[in-house]
């Protein structure tokens, strides 16, 4: 007698009486269900032989389910980082079963820093767990971003393209605008501040404390320091200059030379 083994994901918390085996012409027993929630189930399958008696066989059976949610936080740091400091990196999956089959992978932009499982081997019902990393803070850590992602490993004979689930990214503070910035009069100012976490941001000139401002004039002009306070601590300096708008050199030249023509004609009056 052969058997199937298969793997059966959760569809619902509710449970269905389970259908009979079919038979296939390859002498297979096939058992399908739609739905399953038994997380601990462990199917049997029995057969009597035409000389009498019983035989069985127990099915390889997984019940898996996806996580709801990853997401990443750093605990212990400093916002603003000394090369060699110690760092933790939290990355949190939720709701995910079985716990001993999750994959979590940690990375700093596209390079890969660890990988590691659950030490949580015999639950088999969803749990959340959270995995951490430890790492020491070097230069290019204000400039890196961090996130973590995580799936199921279900072995050759489970599905082999289940959904890769990743966190946010977590990245310092980052200007959006040259810190040199010519910008002609009447335009916006385009310079913002990104970050994840948001970053609380300050703008200082001549030392004191102003709002940034919606659209520039002459008076603008000058240098601007930014203070954001986000996943580290960065500041900025912006030199803006102010351009002319267009139209008012050839305006200033045209009045110019009416003026004169006028005279010249008063003149000859």
């Amino acid at each position: 007698m052969a058997e199937d083994a298969r793997m059966v994901p959760d569809m619902s918390e509710d449970s269905e009486t389970l259908n009979r085996p079919n038979f296939t012409s390859q002498g297979f027993l096939i058992w399908s269900v739609e739905k399953m929630t038994d997380w601990t189930i462990k199917p049997v399958c029995f057969a009597l032989s035409e000389q009498g008696g019983q035989c069985y066989s127990k099915l390889t059976l997984i019940v898996y389910k996806p996580p709801d949610r990853v997401s990443i936080t750093f605990l212990n740091h400093s916002e603003s980082p000394f090369e060699g400091d110690r760092y933790t990196l939290q990355c949190h999956v939720t709701e995910v079963a079985p716990a001993e089959n999750v994959l979590v992978t940690f990375y700093s932009g596209e390079k890969m820093l660890a990988q590691m499982h659950s030490n949580t081997s015999s639950e088999k019902k969803p749990v959340t767990q959270s995995f951490t990393l430890n790492i020491v803070s070097s230069k290019e850590d204000t400039e890196a971003q961090y996130w973590c992602e995580a799936k199921l490993e279900l072995g050759p004979e489970g599905p082999q393209h289940l959904p890769v689930m990743a966190s946010q990214r977590l990245f310092a503070p980052q200007l959006s605008c040259p810190v040199k910035l010519k910008v002609t009069e009447g335009e916006r100012f385009p310079c913002e501040v990104t970050g994840n976490p948001q970053p609380s941001v300050t703008w200082f000139r001549n030392g004191q404390i102003v709002a940034p401002p919606s659209h520039l004039n002459k008076k603008d002009a000058g240098n601007y320091t930014i203070q954001a306070k986000g996943l580290f601590s960065k500041n900025f300096t912006v030199e803006v200059k102010i351009l002319p708008a267009r139209g008012t050199a050839n305006s200033c030249c045209g009045h110019f030379l009416l003026l004169v023509l006028l005279t010249q004609m008063i003149t000859h009056v």
